[in-house]
């Protein structure tokens, strides 16, 4: 059974950091790109970025290029994404997917996610 458990969310002011975790099981992990999709209130879900199998191929959304690094230890079966220079917009419940790039319509998040709150 694919299992993907995301962690390192948190509340965080403007301008700060984190580092979000995705652990995956029950699958070939090394042998899947990877992505981040995420949430906001009340709103649809947003592609954020996406790694290849080997991690030497990355995509961003506009919205976070050059604040956001995406990243992956397939010896830990471990899915990163680096967030920087946050800003509230960034708001969000962050999945991780076994998609290669952005989901397609009705596409659900088999995962809980994990809550960035961006606030003073």
């Amino acid at each position: 059974e694919v299992q993907l458990v995301e962690s390192g969310g948190g509340l965080v002011k403007p301008g700060g950091s984190l580092r979000l975790s995705c652990a995956a099981s029950g699958f070939t992990f090394s042998s899947y790109a990877m992505s981040w999709v995420r949430q906001a209130p009340g709103k649809g879900l947003e592609w954020v970025s996406t790694i290849n199998s080997g991690g030497g191929m990355t995509a961003y959304a506009d919205s976070v290029k050059g604040r956001f690094t995406i990243s992956r230890d397939n010896a830990k079966n471990t899915l990163y994404l680096r967030m920087n220079s946050l800003k509230p917009e960034d708001t969000a419940v962050y999945y991780c997917a076994t998609l290669a790039g952005r989901p397609l319509t009705g596409w659900v998040p088999r995962s809980q996610g994990t809550q960035v709150t961006v606030s003073s």
